[in-house]
């Protein structure tokens, strides 16, 4: 075996692709921080139960793990930015009103996300904390077409949900079988999402397995769901806030 071989699905970036990278990180970081988003830079490795607390319980499959020399306790390579974020946001920073933050770094999987992917992807994103309201999510998507035009990608598409409307579904329902229902519907996988809702009620499994398939023009899209979903506050308050 030749010694210097990378593992699969990581690579060097060479001077040109280095170079390119680097600047693009530049503009997107000096946009955010004109848009008054703070730069924060959280540490590539933290003890695991910190690093997959709260938002950070998904991502436990893609975490790598080691054991700290000096504690003996285990540690994980961050898998994704935003839970140490928020982390910082709550414990750290503790402010009253809105927070603005951005990130960017290397994060590691342990499995790549798909085939041509990298198992060390550059990330990058922004954050707004205290403010629960629909203007502030508008706020963000908005950032990401801009950051999109930034990057040079001439041509987007941008898909736009509501995590209420799952979770009113599934209300409930044991955190495992959530948990695998959700992942199902993140990869669109109906013969697994028809399988899992075999033994539920028949309007949540039905509004269940209509999910997949609302996708497309925004206000055809909408009229579908309010007529195929349960009429739930939860939901109808979901869909408002998309509207």
């Amino acid at each position: 075996m030749r010694r210097w071989l990378l593992p699969e699905a990581i690579e060097d970036l060479l001077p040109a692709e280095a170079l390119h990278v680097e600047a693009l990180r530049r503009r997107l970081l000096d946009e955010f921080s004109r848009r008054g988003y703070q730069l924060v830079a959280p540490p590539l490795l933290e003890y695991l139960e910190a690093l997959l607390s709260g938002s950070g319980h998904d991502l436990e499959p893609r975490t790598f793990k080691l054991v700290d020399q000096l504690s003996g306790r285990t540690m994980g390579i961050r898998a994704d930015i935003t839970p140490q974020v928020a982390r910082i946001d709550a414990h750290l920073l503790n402010r009253r009103g809105v927070a603005r933050l951005c990130d960017c770094g290397s994060v590691l999987h342990a499995l790549p996300a798909d085939l041509m992917a990298s198992r060390e992807p550059v990330q990058i994103g922004v954050e707004v904390y205290g403010h629960a309201g629909p203007e502030a999510d508008s706020e963000v998507v908005r950032l990401l077409a801009d950051a999109l035009e930034v990057a040079g990608i001439a041509t987007s598409r941008i898909d736009l949900g509501h995590v209420g409307i799952f979770r009113a579904l599934v209300a409930g329902l044991p955190g495992e079988t959530v948990e695998e229902l959700f992942a199902a519907l993140q990869a669109k996988d109906v013969p697994t999402l028809t399988e899992l809702t075999a033994g539920l009620d028949g309007a949540v499994r039905s509004a269940l397995l209509a999910l997949p398939a609302c996708y497309g023009q925004p206000r055809q899209v909408l009229a579908a769901a309010r007529r195929q979903l349960p009429a739930l506050p939860e939901i109808e308050a979901a869909l408002a806030t998309l509207d």
